[in-house]
């Protein structure tokens, strides 16, 4: 059953100020590790999630997108202790074609993924558990494909997805200055486990 998957970084007495830098470096790291180079998204929620956005701009896709530091600077205009700051940016990952199991044909499918800085008092400190920022992967199904039967090659493709995720989630760390780091899913199953599962079954 696939999961979604979250990154949540920390950082050390982290004044909101400083909230920019971060997002623009975990934004920028996404290039370099099979994602866009530009944001394709930046909305502003107050208070909590049931709000409405206070903004909402779509920049669009490729060339269209908004340079990460551009779209950081435009959002973080409404800096308020209480606010939460979410980017959408591609990541691409190898994917099966849609209604194939033996022998499928892979390609390699952008995803969008969610960025998002917390305002130490947005949701009553949501940042405590979620970190100060969050990174929405979305669905493991590219790291495990537990309903496919995997031949070499869907194997292959599995594992560069695997280590496409560690890439970034070490790279991401580093680049922001993050001092603590958890890759963890909605349904709170370890992927560690699951992927060992995966393994253990095929093997």
């Amino acid at each position: 059953m696939a999961d979604t998957l979250y990154l949540s970084l920390w950082y050390p007495n982290l004044r909101l100020a400083a909230l920019a830098d971060k997002l623009t470096a975990v934004l920028g790291t996404f290039a370099a590790h099979g994602g866009d180079p530009k944001v394709y998204a930046a909305t502003v929620w107050p208070v909590r999630w049931s709000e409405s956005p206070v903004s909402q701009r779509v920049y669009g896709r490729g060339e269209h997108g908004a340079d990460p530091r551009l779209a950081v600077e435009e959002a973080l205009e409404f800096l308020h202790d209480d606010y939460a700051y979410e980017f959408q940016i591609g990541w691409s990952l190898w994917e099966p074609e849609p209604g194939e199991n033996k022998d499928a044909h892979w390609t390699r499918e952008p995803r969008l993924v969610r960025v998002t800085g917390f305002g130490p008092l947005f949701d009553e400190g949501a940042y405590e558990q979620d970190g100060h920022i969050r990174v929405d992967l979305g669905s493991d199904a590219p790291f495990l494909e537990e309903d496919l039967e995997l031949d070499p090659v869907g194997a292959g493709h599995v594992a560069e997805n695997i280590l496409q995720l560690v890439a970034l989630t070490t790279a991401v760390e580093k680049d922001s200055g993050a001092t603590a780091r958890l890759l963890w899913s909605e349904l709170g199953e370890s992927l560690a486990q699951r992927l060992a599962a995966r393994l253990g079954v095929r093997n």
